[in-house]
C-alpha cells in the first residue's frame, strides 16, 4: 500500500470533502509501515474497503417552526463499518454539517470504537439543523421529524445512535419518544444518552469529559508529570467541556479558561462548582455565548471578545468543541506561553499543522479517537445495561470507564513507542484501532 496512491484516488473521487480526506490521510500515514508487513491485508484490499462507508442515508426533514412556517433541512446517517459490532456513533445537529464532515466522523468512530475493547462498529449522522435560537417546541418538532425518517434504519443490534454536538439528553428524549411510537416497542437499547429514569446510564453525560481526563492523567503520569496544580484551558461549554471541567478539578488541576464562538472567559482563580453548574444552563439556553459566564460571575471571570482559550497561558490545552478548532498559530501561541500537553477531546480538534508543531516542540499530544473514547465507551456500557435490563451504580460505571481509558492508553503506548523511547500517540491509536478492524474484516471474507 502506498498512501499517496490511495489518497490520489480519493481526492479525485471526493475533491470537496476536505475533512474526510484529512482524517483518512492521517490514519493511512500512521499505518502504512505496519500494513505493508501484512500481505494478506493487501490481497484482500482491506484499506480500499475500509475507507468507504458501508452505506449512506440522506433524507429530507420537514418541520414547522413557532410562526407556523414550514422549514426544510437535510438529515444523514452514515453507517461506516460493522466488522466488530453494530454501528455506533453520535448524531450532530449543526448548521455546518455536511456529508464530508459526517464521513470523517464515521471513519474516526470506527477506530475509536475498536480502541474501547467493546464490540461496536463505526457510524455517524446528523443534520444541518441549527439549534441556536430555537425554542424547546421547535427542537422537539425537528427531532420528531428527523426520527420519522431515521427510525427504520436503526435498532439495538443494528445501529445505535447517541448524542454529539447540538444533541444532548433533551434531543435524545424527543427522538426516542418518536422512535417508540413508530416502532411500537420499548427498545431502550436503540439510542444511548437517555434519561436516567428510562434506560440511561449514570455518568453518560459526563463520560466524554471524564474519560478524556483519565486518559490525560495516564499520559502525564507516563511522562512523570503530576496533573495536580496544572492549569487547563478548555474550548466550548457543552457536555464535553462540562465533564472535563468537573474531572480536571477533581484531579487537582485548575481550569482557568473556557471559550465559545464569541470569545474567551479567563478565570484566573480557577473554575468553581457554581460556574461548572452554570455551563449546563448556558448550553440549554441555545444562545451559544460564553460571555454569559462573565455576566453571571463578574468578579471571577473576564470575557474577551474574538479570542480563543489558547490565548491564555496554561500547562494543558484541551480542545472540546469542534474539528480543526486549534490551528498552527494557536499551537505556536500555546507553546510560547509554556503549554506542555495538548489532548484532543473534540474529534480531530487540531489541524495537521498544529499537531506537527506540538510534536516538533516536545509537547505531549494525543488524538481524539483515543482521548474522547470515554463517551462512546459509556454508551457501550449503557447498551449492556439495557440488554440485561439493569442499572449499575455510579461507582461501577466510573470504574469500568476508568479501566477502559487505561486500556486505551496502554494500547497507544504499545503501538506508538518509537525506537528512541518516545511515544507517538497518534500512530499508536491509529495502528491499534486499525489492526483490530482489519483482522475482523479479513476473517469475515470479502463482503
Amino acid at each position: 500500500m502506498r498512501t499517496q496512491d490511495i489518497m490520489a484516488k480519493l481526492q479525485a473521487k471526493y475533491p470537496l470533502e476536505k475533512e474526510y480526506l484529512q482524517a483518512v490521510q492521517e490514519v493511512l500515514e500512521s499505518i502504512e509501515e505496519v500494513y505493508n508487513q501484512h500481505p494478506e491485508f493487501e490481497q484482500a484490499k482491506i484499506v480500499e474497503r475500509m475507507v468507504e462507508p458501508d452505506r449512506i442515508f440522506t433524507f429530507r426533514v420537514t418541520w414547522v417552526d413557532d410562526r407556523g412556517e414550514v422549514q426544510t433541512n437535510l438529515g444523514y446517517r452514515i453507517q461506516f463499518n460493522s466488522a466488530i459490532g453494530p454501528y455506533k456513533g453520535g448524531l450532530r445537529f449543526h448548521r455546518a454539517v455536511t456529508p464530508s464532515m459526517l464521513k470523517f466522523l464515521g471513519f474516526e468512530q470506527t477506530f475509536k470504537n475498536a480502541l474501547t475493547t467493546l464490540p461496536m462498529g463505526g457510524a455517524k449522522g446528523g443534520s444541518d439543523f441549527d439549534p441556536v435560537g430555537k425554542s424547546n417546541s421547535e427542537i422537539m418538532r425537528f427531532c420528531q421529524a428527523f426520527m420519522l425518517e431515521l427510525w427504520n434504519c436503526i435498532g439495538p443490534d443494528q445501529d445505535i445512535p447517541a448524542g454529539d454536538v447540538g444533541v444532548g439528553g433533551r434531543e435524545i428524549g424527543f427522538m426516542y419518544g418518536m422512535y417508540k411510537k413508530l416502532a411500537r416497542q420499548y427498545n431502550t437499547g436503540v439510542l444511548t444518552g437517555k434519561g436516567g429514569t428510562w434506560g440511561g446510564s449514570i455518568l453518560r453525560p459526563e463520560a466524554t469529559g471524564f474519560g478524556a481526563l483519565y486518559f490525560t492523567h495516564h499520559l502525564l503520569e507516563k511522562a512523570g508529570i503530576d496533573i495536580k496544580g496544572k492549569t487547563v484551558a478548555l474550548s466550548g461549554f457543552g457536555n464535553v467541556a462540562w465533564g472535563a471541567a468537573i474531572k480536571a478539578t477533581e484531579l487537582g488541576a485548575k481550569v482557568i479558561a473556557i471559550s465559545g464562538p464569541d470569545g474567551v472567559c479567563h478565570i484566573p482563580d480557577g473554575i468553581t462548582k457554581e460556574m461548572i453548574d452554570y455551563m449546563l444552563i448556558m448550553r440549554a439556553s441555545n444562545r451559544d455565548r460564553v460571555e454569559d459566564m462573565a455576566t453571571q460571575f463578574p468578579d471571577k471571570a473576564r470575557f474577551t471578545a474574538g479570542k480563543k482559550s489558547w490565548s491564555i497561558p496554561v500547562d494543558i490545552a484541551l480542545p472540546c468543541a469542534f474539528q480543526n478548532e486549534l490551528a498552527e498559530e494557536d499551537a505556536k501561541e500555546l507553546v510560547a506561553n509554556g503549554c506542555t500537553c495538548c489532548c484532543e477531546v473534540s474529534n480531530m480538534g487540531c489541524q495537521p499543522g498544529a499537531i506537527r508543531y506540538f510534536q516538533q516542540h516536545g509537547v505531549l499530544f494525543a488524538p481524539g479517537k483515543a482521548v474522547n473514547a470515554g463517551g462512546v465507551a459509556t454508551s457501550g456500557l449503557e447498551m449492556t445495561q439495557n440488554a440485561e435490563h439493569i442499572s449499575w451504580e455510579a461507582e461501577e460505571v466510573d470504574a469500568k470507564l476508568h479501566s477502559i481509558m487505561k486500556s486505551i492508553h496502554e494500547q497507544c503506548v504499545k503501538f506508538g513507542t518509537q525506537p528512541d523511547g518516545t511515544i507517538d500517540y497518534v500512530k499508536g491509536a491509529n495502528i491499534a484501532g486499525f489492526m483490530k478492524v482489519a483482522q475482523a474484516m479479513l476473517e469475515q471474507g470479502t463482503i
